[in-house]
């Protein structure tokens, strides 16, 4: 064999072996990587939906890890997360699907509680996940393109797809298989997808058939006896996420009931560890949850891996924010639910806020405060209810903490058809009252139902009276919603017409009733109140129904008439919609009654918080 042979079979031997790693390469599967090993290793975070964009880090929030790393555990079936708002929840569920896309490729569907709320989530933060990260971005295709096949709802990619839908589309929920199914928000889907049953059996049914499927739950949990995520969570192997202390190494999860403070002084928040007492500041709890391990606390049925979490684990709030919005939460049954749900990651039982409320009681602690209207009353409201027959309001001046002082409580007997009874209302509703330092005080907000049978006269009497803070409202059932939500003019009278809550309103009222000492939400009634007063005010009561074999607390009349209680409730959102700064209104008084030779005896101006009035009048 010559030289220039020799040469060329030294070449075509190169050549075959740079060929056969190439197919090797090509054929190799991919390493195998956890979720957060693929998250720290390829994801990106985006600017619009992060206040950290960038490279991922899941040492940023370590809890993180163990939930993630869940989903690749080949003896976990299905993961719970419940837990509290703002510790990672979507960008958890964004790298679980970018991990599926590019490491583990199969039909995925994403649960939103709505087709509004699905539409969103693929908007503002699939898309952008995708956009940012390279190793999903060169997998799907160009929505722009022709043949991409892809939809803002609906991503395919080789070896799967991505598809996001709501839970009240029993259509969507019903279409074809998929392996890995990720349900958001549980505790926010409706009882029933159309008339079809539970959206997460509807979901889990679409991986029956796949061998190697997983599903994930998550929620940030609501209502006790009603939450599908503690339900899914007692289920499973229940882990927390135990830290280790600085002082004594013992291991513990983070309880509320470890943090302390100093009364009224939110800055001097602290924890305290259960095993030494030693106090931790926030750098020395986020020490210690960055080497934190989960730990099962339970044995579950074996397939299912339960997490909870609470807002003290996160990176991004701090002891001061927890303990501030928890005493801003005392003594409002809404805020506290939203704080318990979103800040503890607990769900909230729901109790008889009338329970306990006794008419004879309130009839005792009633008390004559004179002609002139008692000093620290900042500001006045009126509800009034229409009914058949007559007109019935209540008068209640508020002072600093929602203090209450029932001025009056009358009715007006007439027609509500003619003009007359409303002529009536307007002249009583234009009544002046004595004040010590502020001289006359006039209603600043009146609120008047117009839910009854009546709507049309009552929407008339709201235009005819412009410019006088009289508001238009209809009551709202259902928990959890806001005192007053912005108005709305779709309606025949072409007016403003606040929703008020009345279940939220009616636990606020209830709750204030227990209220026993002189302070912050205390109630004053006049001694010469009658008693038919005090039953209306205490005539409605929360029973348990169930709906489709889920539990559901409402309330029930147990007396005929309650028309005091509504009266109270829509003072309650007058004051709601007015929006009035109670504590400055009472500073500002009290400057000028220890300053009266102030130059030219000005007052402080309190401007106006923006709300539904000076935002939407």
């Amino acid at each position: 064999m010559n030289w220039d042979e020799k040469t060329r079979k030294t070449q075509a031997e190169q050549l075959n072996r740079r060929f056969s790693d190439v197919v090797a390469s090509a054929l190799r599967p991919p390493p195998k990587l956890t979720v957060s090993q693929w998250a720290d290793q390829y994801r990106y975070l985006s600017s619009e939906s992060s206040a950290e964009a960038g490279k991922w880090s899941t040492s940023r929030a370590e809890y993180q890890r163990g939930m993630m790393d869940a989903v690749t555990d080949p003896a976990i079936e299905t993961v719970v997360l419940m837990t509290a708002a703002q510790i990672g929840k979507t960008e958890l569920i964004n790298n679980v699907i970018g991990f599926h896309i590019a490491q583990n490729p199969c039909p995925a569907l994403v649960v939103q509680p709505t087709l509004e709320m699905a539409q969103t989530w693929a908007k503002d933060r699939l898309a952008p996940c995708i956009r940012d990260t390279p190793a999903l971005r060169n997998v799907i295709s160009d929505p722009k393109s022709r043949d991409s096949g892809n939809t803002v709802l609906h991503k395919s990619f080789k070896g799967g797809h991505v598809t996001a839908c709501g839970a009240n589309s029993p259509s969507s929920l019903a279409s074809r298989p998929c392996r890995l199914i990720l349900c958001d928000e549980v505790d926010r889907y409706p009882v029933s997808a159309g008339a079809e049953g539970d959206p997460v059996a509807l979901a889990r049914r679409r991986a029956a058939t796949f061998w190697n499927r997983k599903i994930v739950l998550v929620s940030t949990p609501t209502t006790k006896g009603a939450s599908r995520i503690e339900a899914a969570y007692e289920e499973s192997d229940q882990r927390k996420y135990f830290v280790k202390c600085p002082d004594c190494t013992e291991y513990q999860h983070l309880k509320w009931s470890q943090v302390q403070w100093e009364k009224d002084l939110p800055g001097t928040a602290h924890y305290v560890c259960e095993h030494c007492g030693s106090c931790w500041n926030d750098a020395a709890r986020y020490r210690a949850i960055r080497y934190g391990e989960w730990r099962a606390t339970s044995t579950g049925d074996g397939k299912t891996a339960g997490f909870h979490l609470n807002a003290l684990y996160s990176p991004w709030a701090t002891l001061e924010d927890g303990v501030r919005d928890f005493i801003a939460s005392k003594g409002d049954p809404m805020r506290l639910r939203t704080w318990v749900n979103t800040f503890l990651g607990e769900t909230f039982e729901e109790i008889d806020q009338a329970a306990g409320v006794d008419e004879h009681d309130l009839m005792a602690r009633a008390h004559n405060w004179g002609e002139m209207l008692p000093e620290d009353v900042v500001a006045i409201t009126i509800g009034v209810d229409v009914q058949d027959a007559y007109l019935a309001y209540e008068v209640v001046g508020w002072a600093p903490g929602e203090k209450s002082y029932s001025l009056a409580y009358e009715t007006i007997f007439g027609d509500p058809s003619t003009k007359q009874l409303w002529n009536d209302l307007a002249i009583a509703l234009g009544k002046t009252w004595a004040h010590p330092i502020a001289g006359d005080m006039v209603p600043r907000g009146i609120a008047i139902d117009t839910g009854g049978h009546y709507t049309q006269q009552t929407y008339e009497f709201v235009k005819q009276q412009t410019g006088k803070r009289i508001f238009a409202i209809k009551g709202v059932g259902g928990d959890g919603r806001p005192i007053v939500s912005r108005p709305s003019r779709n309606n025949i009278g072409r007016i403003n017409l606040f929703s008020v809550g009345v279940n939220t309103c009616k636990e606020l009222v209830y709750a204030r009733l227990k209220i026993e000492a002189d302070g912050p939400g205390y109630c004053h009634f006049p001694a010469d109140r009658d008693a038919e007063y005090y039953r209306m005010l205490t005539a409605e009561r929360r029973v348990t129904k169930y709906y489709k074999g889920r539990p559901k607390l409402e309330w029930v009349k147990v007396r005929t008439r309650n028309e005091a209680l509504d009266c109270r409730v829509y003072a309650i959102a007058a004051l709601a919609i007015v929006n009035i700064n109670l504590d400055a209104l009472y500073k500002n008084m009290q400057n000028i009654v220890h300053n009266p030779n102030a130059t030219n005896r000005r007052k402080t101006k309190i401007s106006p918080r923006r709300n539904f009035v000076t935002g939407y009048a």
